[in-house]
């Protein structure tokens, strides 16, 4: 169940996310491959809630576009692979998607691009040839309803177009694809548009047979002796992130065109994987997006184009538990569905470990019938204070038997853990040392004496569900006062 305490900030770094007056901006990919997906309008409210000025959609949902309506947030829309071929075949059925899934939503739906398909050279390689005529029939519908100036179109693709990325100096497209290229930069060059690129070093660095060390992928720094260096122009990358940038920058410069700029419209880590994917954890997950973002919002470009920031998107906004693949595949997202984060990013660079509280929560899908017979026992013969989550009083919203398991759970446990008593309540708790507190919530335990409304209220506003048993637990509060001033510090900088 979901409240309106949601307009209160979950994702404590996400407060960065805005447009930075001198360039640079982050926005947030939404997939929908999710078993539970919040309504429209509730995910909208986690967006503002967070500050996210920027939004890449993968298709054109009605309801999406309805709902972001005077949000005042950008949003890239997309087409999808399907709809691809028809559309380059056909100019009236490229204005009818226009129309429809575009004109009709401006000026209140802030829409200021759209991504054609998806990958469409390494995923669907044979609509190919019809790639640009889609883009061309898009742009050509722009014109005629006097949008093309406020909705630029792009493609995104893969990294995997560019089979040898490193050195970035000598770095070109995949030759098989030079005339659709060549057409499809000579397009974005006419219409003053960008080059939309997927770029994952978490891929880089896993498929890359230890070529590249991990703290080359994370943006941590290298010591002296790995230093990574590219011997034609003597560039030092500090990251495989800025040197997938320059590679495609290099290999555009190879068809002769320029003043090209890169928006990267993906990239992540994964924060959980299989036995075979011990690279996908929190910790890396963590460093990697809280060095990305400091890295994107420092407004510089990569070494050849030091002075174009790159605009990045993160994938994603929530897990897809619903898509095929490896474990890693559904565990890319940065909130649970709940909007609870799934780990909380300190502004020093890395998740510490100095705090000594774990909490009891409920666990995430865990079945209802024993969540409710759990609550009752914690309530009753547990003797837990269940007063907070009575009607009316500060943790009754959002009123869901969860929530209030949580709450009942982790009241018990913080009084008679000492004495054996246990987080489980028949395989429904978990233990965490995110601290599950929200707006003037309490939960037993927590060292957040005081919390500020806005901006600053914690992590799991939208009821306390833990990532996992373990995770991240720098406190609530000292984050958002690090977070906080760190982003001031990067405007004033």
């Amino acid at each position: 169940m979901i409240h309106e305490k949601w307009d209160q900030s979950v994702l404590l770094l996400l407060c960065c996310f805005f447009s930075n007056a001198l360039g640079a901006f982050f926005g947030m990919d939404i997939g929908t491959d999710v078993s539970t997906m919040p309504s429209p309008s509730d995910l909208v409210m986690v967006l503002k809630a967070n500050q996210i000025t920027h939004v890449r959609l993968y298709d054109a949902d009605a309801h999406m576009l309805k709902a972001l309506s005077n949000s005042g947030i950008e949003v890239m829309v997309g087409v999808t692979n399907e709809e691809v071929l028809g559309i380059g075949e056909s100019p009236a059925t490229a204005a009818s998607w226009i129309n429809k899934n575009v004109a009709s939503y401006m000026p209140s739906t802030n829409i200021t691009a759209i991504a054609v398909g998806s990958e469409v050279l390494t995923s669907v390689p044979h609509l190919a040839p019809i790639l640009v005529s889609a883009m061309n029939n898009l742009h050509k519908a722009l014109v005629a309803t006097n949008l093309n100036f406020q909705v630029k179109v792009s493609t995104p693709q893969s990294m995997d177009i560019i089979p040898r990325p490193f050195p970035p100096s000598t770095a070109t497209f995949n030759s098989s694809w030079n005339s659709t290229m060549y057409q499809l930069l000579q397009f974005l060059k006419n219409t003053n548009s960008y080059y939309m690129l997927n770029a994952y070093p978490y891929y880089g660095y896993t498929n890359g047979n230890g070529i590249f060390p991990l703290e080359y992928a994370l943006f941590r720094p290298l010591p002296s002796v790995k230093q990574i260096v590219d011997p034609n122009t003597l560039f030092h990358y500090d990251s495989m992130f800025d040197a997938m940038v320059d590679a495609t920058y290099y290999s555009i410069d190879a068809f002769n065109f320029s003043g090209i700029k890169i928006v990267v419209t993906e990239t992540g880590w994964p924060w959980n994987g299989g036995a075979d994917e011990p690279d996908a954890s929190l910790e890396n997950a963590a460093t990697f997006t809280n060095n990305l973002i400091r890295r994107v919002l420092n407004n510089s470009g990569p070494p050849s184009h030091p002075t174009m920031p790159i605009n990045t998107y993160i994938y994603e906004l929530f897990n897809e538990d619903k898509r095929h693949g490896p474990v890693s595949e559904k565990n890319w997202g940065v909130l649970f569905t709940n909007g609870s984060a799934v780990y909380p990013l300190s502004s020093s660079s890395r998740i510490t470990g100095n705090s000594t509280i774990i909490f009891c929560v409920a666990k995430e899908g865990a079945d209802k019938d024993k969540l409710l017979d759990g609550l009752n026992w914690a309530c009753g013969p547990g003797q837990a204070n269940c007063n907070a989550i009575q009607q009316g009083q500060s943790c009754y919203l959002p009123d869901s038997v969860q929530n209030h398991a949580s709450y009942a759970y982790n009241d018990y446990y913080q009084k008679m853990h000492s004495v054996g008593g246990t987080c489980d309540f028949d395989g429904t708790a978990t233990t965490t040392a995110t601290d599950p507190s929200y707006g003037s919530c309490m939960f037993t335990g927590s060292s957040n004496s005081s919390r500020s409304s806005g901006i600053l209220s914690p992590s799991s506003a939208f009821g306390p569900v833990s990532p996992t048993a373990g995770g991240t637990n720098l406190p609530v509060s000292e984050v958002q006062i690090l977070i906080t001033a760190a982003c001031v510090a990067a405007v004033l900088l």
